[in-house]
This record gives C-alpha cells, sequence and structure tokens, in this order.
C-alpha cells in the first residue's frame, strides 16, 4: 500500500508562515508580564490575523469556519504550534476548547450549537472537558461514578470531578456523566453540558501542578462539585448511552495533535541543544566534539524523525480510513511520542547544566509540562496494553511444542521437501 503524506505548494506556504509568526509573535508572549486582561489585548490582534489567513480554527468543518484539512494537514500545523503553549489559543486550537467544539459540531443539536458553540469559535464563551474522577482509575474509564438522573424535563447530576481542564474560568462543560448505570460498562455514560453557573456546581479549586505558570489566568485544572445540579433534558449531546463513543470521536484525532505539537516542542529543545553544543567549550573544544553529546544529537533526531512518521502516518489512516482503523497507530504514536519529547527535553537541559534546570531557559517549564503526556489521553501503560492486543491478535500459537523457526523440525521437513531432487542428484552423479 502506497502511503502518501505529501502537501501543495499551496498549504506548504501557509505552513512557513505560520513558522515565522509563531517565532516572532508568539514567542514573546511566553515572557510578557502582564495580568488577563493586558494579555486579552495582547493576543487579540495576533488571532484576527489568524483568521485573516484563514488559520483558525482549523480542525472544523468549511461551513463552522474551518477549512475542512485532513488530519495530516492539521498534524503539520499543529506541529508548529506546538512549539510554543499559547499558539493554539492564537490559532483558536487550544484544548479543551478544540476537541469540545468538535463533539458539538459532530454531535451537536442545532439549538446546542447556537447557544454554545458558535459563541465558543467566536471568543465570547470558554469550555471546560469534565470526566476525571479522584476517586476511581482515570486509566479505566467504566468505573466512573458521577451520576445524572433524569427528573421530569431536567437531568440532576451528582458527582465529584477533578483535573477538569479549564473549569474554574468555564463558561459551560462538558460532562461524562453515568445515565444507565445497569447498562454495559460502554453504553452506561453520556455526555451532557451543564452551564458554568448552574446551581449546585461548585468550581473548588485548579488543583496545583508541576505544570506551574502557564496555567495563568485561570488556566488549569479544576476540581469541581456536582451537588443536584439540575440542566434541561435537552442538555444531552448526541443520544443516551452514547459517551463513550463520542469520547473516543473526540480523543482519537486529538492524540494526533497532541504527538504533533510535543515534536513542536521537541524540536525547539532540540535546537537549543545544537546550539549550546556549538557556543559551550570543556575539556579543551566545543561540546559538539564530545562523543557522548553527539550520540545525544544523533538519537535525537533519529527519535524525532521516527515519531514523526509514525504520526503522519496514523495521521494518513484516519484520512483514508477512519479514526476506528487507526487504533492501534494512535496508541502507538501516544507512548513512543511522550518518550521522545521527554527524552529530548532532557538532553537539552543536561547540555545546559544549571542553566538549563533554572528558569532562565524554557526547558525546565518545558520538562514539567512533558511529564503530564504520560498521563493524559489515557496512560502510557493503556496504550502499550491496547497495542499489544492488537498485534497479538494477528498471531496464533504454533501446533506442537516446539517454535516454528525449530530449526531440527524445520530439516526434517525440508529433507522430506527436497527428498526426490536429492535423490535424483546422488543417481545423476
Amino acid at each position: 500500500m502506497t502511503w502518501d503524506f505529501s502537501t501543495e505548494p499551496e498549504f506548504e506556504a501557509k505552513l512557513d508562515w505560520m513558522r515565522k509568526f509563531v517565532r516572532e509573535e508568539v514567542y514573546p508572549l511566553e515572557v510578557l508580564e502582564t495580568d488577563e486582561a493586558g494579555f486579552g489585548h495582547a493576543i487579540r490582534p495576533l488571532q484576527q490575523e489568524v483568521k485573516r489567513q484563514k488559520l483558525w480554527a482549523t480542525h472544523l468543518p468549511p461551513e463552522l469556519g474551518g477549512q475542512g484539512y485532513g488530519q495530516v494537514k492539521l498534524g503539520l500545523m499543529h506541529e508548529i504550534e506546538g512549539a510554543s503553549v499559547w499558539a493554539p489559543i492564537v490559532f483558536g486550537n487550544q484544548a479543551p476548547d478544540s476537541g469540545n467544539s468538535e463533539v458539538l459540531a459532530h454531535f451537536g443539536t442545532e439549538a446546542q450549537k447556537k447557544k454554545w458553540l458558535y459563541p465558543l469559535l467566536e471568543g465570547k464563551l470558554r469550555s471546560a472537558f469534565s470526566m476525571t474522577e479522584p476517586d476511581n482509575a482515570g486509566s479505566d474509564p467504566t468505573l466512573l461514578s458521577t451520576t445524572a438522573v433524569l427528573k421530569g424535563d431536567e437531568w440532576v447530576i451528582n458527582g465529584h470531578k477533578w483535573f477538569t481542564s479549564n473549569g474554574m474560568i468555564a463558561d459551560f462543560l462538558i460532562a461524562m456523566v453515568v445515565t444507565d448505570p445497569d447498562a454495559g460498562p460502554y453504553e452506561r455514560a453520556s455526555m451532557i453540558i451543564v452551564p458554568g453557573d448552574a446551581p449546585g456546581l461548585k468550581k473548588v479549586r485548579n488543583i496545583p501542578t508541576m505544570a506551574g505558570e502557564h496555567e495563568r489566568f485561570g488556566y488549569g485544572h479544576a476540581e469541581v462539585l456536582y451537588e443536584n445540579v439540575h440542566v434541561p433534558k435537552d442538555n444531552l449531546i448526541g443520544k443516551r448511552g452514547q459517551g463513550f463513543l463520542i469520547a473516543q470521536a473526540r480523543l482519537g484525532p486529538g492524540r494526533i495533535h497532541h504527538c504533533m505539537r510535543w515534536l513542536g516542542q521537541a524540536r525547539r529543545a532540540f535546537d537549543m541543544l545544537c546550539e549550546r553544543s556549538l557556543q559551550r567549550e570543556a575539556f579543551g573544544k566545543k561540546l559538539a566534539g564530545h562523543e557522548t553529546v553527539q550520540n545525544w544529537i544523533a538519537d535525537s533526531a533519529a527519535e524525532m524523525a521516527a515519531a514523526r512518521l509514525m504520526t503522519l502516518h496514523a495521521a494518513w489512516v484516519i484520512d483514508t480510513q477512519g479514526a476506528a482503523a487507526a487504533r492501534k497507530e494512535i496508541s502507538l504514536i501516544k507512548f513512543f511520542g511522550a518518550k521522545v519529547l521527554h527524552d529530548v527535553i532532557d538532553r537539552a537541559i543536561q547540555i545546559h547544566g544549571s542553566l538549563g534546570y533554572s528558569s532562565d531557559l524554557p526547558l525546565e517549564e518545558m520538562y514539567r509540562h512533558a511529564r503530564a503526556a504520560r498521563m493524559y489521553d489515557g496512560p502510557d501503560e493503556v496504550h502499550r496494553v491496547s497495542v499489544a492486543r492488537q498485534i497479538l491478535a494477528g498471531y496464533q500459537a504454533p501446533e506442537g511444542i516446539w517454535p516454528r523457526e525449530h530449526v531440527p523440525t524445520r530439516r526434517a521437513a525440508a529433507q522430506r521437501k527436497f527428498a526426490a531432487l536429492l535423490e535424483a542428484a546422488v543417481t545423476d552423479a
């Protein structure tokens, strides 16, 4: 089967514009000292320029203001955006808003789109995704215990969530809740829209994390209590019991975007690694002349190239065969990409020594964010298990006690296979 990740020259020109724009206009936001109002004023003209370039919220279909790009093109764009934590906001692709907008675009009713989706796309609303619970393992979402009971024309929600991304500042939350406790494990849950000011909804706190500084202005991961929260029956997204199906539709392409962003971040760390190796001298020669540093550079380049090809291949499978066909590829890139991100940043810190460990460079912040990559959207261990199971499904155990490549068994079979020819050879001789 032919793999084709190529893009036309017109799109390559857009990528070139994005690289320059992010480097010259977005990087400075990282070190800007201002409050939320000042930050909002700083990014607004940048967002307007992105819209003029027709690069705003490109993950959505054209009828919703996107460009209808497939996952390969979106991945290449996210690779550029990933170099800075603020670039996704400037391009209208920030999590969890991007994933929530896709959920509403594909599964929401027209009334839901009008009330929640369109204002979200215009930047007038902010959203949260509320799924993870402190009392249940996030690696097994079938254990969710937050419930929604239909009473008349309203859902009544009760439960305890945390790591609800953007929960403290959200104008509305998409909550994953159990609506059918007696159904099968993957038919128990539904997604319901919860207004941010709904009575009984308690936004407890932003949970302090290793991520630290960039979670300014209310961004972060909130602890949220649902105490007899009443919402209209019509706030159900899709069909009752369809929560897991919707979640998979949301998370599959989202993991492509995550992995490509990680590559953008890894590339920035790699550039710093290479530049420092040519700048710093130790033991009579540049660091670039030491074999260990050369190994770091070579290993990093190889790992990033492998992760990039794997991720683009997964995106291509989604584009050509659908997200369901790319389950194995998506799981592969999730755990492999997270490791590459961590290892490249780690080497960049090492070559910078105490400077790399300090906050005078962005590496220490990048390192803290990289650690989370091994957990969100499913921990590495779960994705490894998924990959292994899918691979093993294509194999079966050989008959008997010996492996299929057992040499004595194969030798005896070969003797039988060629017996007549061998006998003829002896006779002819």
